[in-house]
C-alpha cells in the first residue's frame, strides 16, 4: 500500500498545485490552455517519436492487449449512450454525446504520468502503442456515430472527409509515424537529435498535471450529476474491468504485460470529451461533469485498480 501511496501522491499533487494556482490566481487561466495544447502537440509527440524509435515492435504491438481496451471502450460508448436515452430521455445526439464521455480516457495528461510513475519506462512502449490510436480511432468513432444519429447533421461522406483530416492533422500520430518508421529503417538519430527528444519528452509529466489541474477550475458540478456519475463509473471501473477480463481471462495474456492496458482504461475522462460535447453543442453540462467526477474519483480508483493489479 505504501508503494501505491508512492505513486499517487505526487501525480495528483501537481495536479492540485496546478488547481490551486488558477484558483488564487497564482498562475494565469489563460494559460493552461496554451500549456495543454504545448504537451498534445509538442511534447507528446517527441515522447512517442521516442518510444517508437526504441521500441521492439515484436512485443509492443501486441493485438491481446490493445484489441480488449478498444472493446472495452466501444462497448462503453454503446451503453452509455443507450443509457442516456432510455433512462435519461435524451435526443440522439445528446445520448451519443454522453456515451462519447464514458468512453473516452485521459491517457496523456494522467495517463502516461500515473503508469510511468507505477510500472517504470518498462510499460511504456506497450502503453503508447495504446495512445497511438485512441484519439484518432475515438474520435473519428464519435464522429461517424454522431453524423449517424443526428437528423440535423452533415452528410456522412462530408463527416469522413473531416475525420480523415482529422487523423492525419493528430501530432501524436505524427509522432508514432515518424518514430516507427525510424525504427523499421534503423535510422541513426544524432545526439543532438535524441537529446531534443528527451529534453522535450521530461516536459510531459509536470506541464500535463499541472495544466490539468488548472483546467478543473473550468467545471462545476451541475444538474446532470446523476448521469455524469454513470458514465464516469464506465470509464473507471466498467471500461477496465472488460480490459482484465478479455486480456487475461479470455486471451491468457500474463498480467505483468496486462495490467498496462488495463490501468490506463481506468484512467478518466479525457478533456477532448468536453471538446467533443462543445463541439456539437450536446449534452456539454453532461461532459463537463463527467470530466470533474471522473478526475476528483480516480483518486480513489485508481489506487483500487492499482492495489487489485498488484494482487
Amino acid at each position: 500500500m505504501f508503494d501505491i501511496f508512492n505513486v499517487i501522491v505526487p501525480v495528483f499533487g501537481i495536479m492540485a498545485v496546478g488547481y490551486l494556482a488558477v484558483r488564487f490566481r497564482l498562475y494565469p487561466a489563460e494559460g493552461v490552455r496554451g500549456l495543454v495544447l504545448f504537451v498534445n502537440n509538442f511534447a507528446t509527440p517527441c515522447l512517442l517519436c521516442q518510444a517508437m524509435l526504441t521500441s521492439d515492435f515484436s512485443t509492443t504491438f501486441n493485438a491481446a492487449i490493445i484489441i480488449p481496451f478498444y472493446i472495452g471502450a466501444v462497448f462503453s460508448l454503446l451503453c452509455g449512450a443507450l443509457i442516456a436515452r432510455k433512462f435519461f430521455k435524451q435526443r440522439p445526439g445528446e445520448s451519443v454525446s454522453s456515451g462519447f464521455s464514458a468512453m473516452f480516457t485521459n491517457t496523456v495528461l494522467i495517463g502516461i504520468p500515473i503508469i510511468q510513475r507505477a510500472y517504470g519506462m518498462g510499460a511504456m512502449p506497450t502503453v503508447f502503442s495504446i495512445i497511438a490510436f485512441h484519439a484518432p480511432m475515438l474520435i473519428t468513432l464519435g464522429m461517424l456515430v454522431m453524423e449517424l444519429v443526428r437528423r440535423d447533421g452533415a452528410p456522412l461522406g462530408r463527416t469522413f472527409v473531416v475525420a480523415g483530416k482529422r487523423i492525419v492533422q493528430n501530432p501524436l500520430l505524427w509522432g508514432v509515424v515518424i518514430g516507427a518508421l525510424g525504427n523499421r529503417f534503423a535510422v541513426k538519430v544524432p545526439e543532438a537529435g535524441t537529446a531534443f527528444l528527451v529534453m522535450m519528452s521530461a516536459a510531459v509529466l509536470p506541464a500535463s498535471l499541472f495544466g490539468l489541474g488548472g483546467a478543473l477550475n473550468e467545471y462545476k458540478i451541475s444538474e446532470s450529476w446523476l448521469q455524469a456519475s454513470i458514465m464516469s463509473l464506465f470509464k473507471l471501473v466498467i471500461h477496465p474491468t472488460i480490459v482484465y477480463v478479455l486480456a487475461v481471462w479470455v486471451l491468457h495474456v500474463p498480467l505483468d504485460y496486462a495490467r498496462y492496458a488495463v490501468l490506463l482504461a481506468a484512467m478518466p475522462a479525457g478533456i477532448n470529451v468536453y471538446v467533443f460535447a462543445t463541439y456539437y453543442d450536446r449534452a456539454v453540462n453532461v461532459a463537463t461533469n463527467v470530466v470533474l467526477i471522473s478526475t476528483v474519483s480516480s483518486i480513489l480508483t485508481i489506487t483500487g485498480w492499482l492495489w487489485v493489479l498488484g494482487h
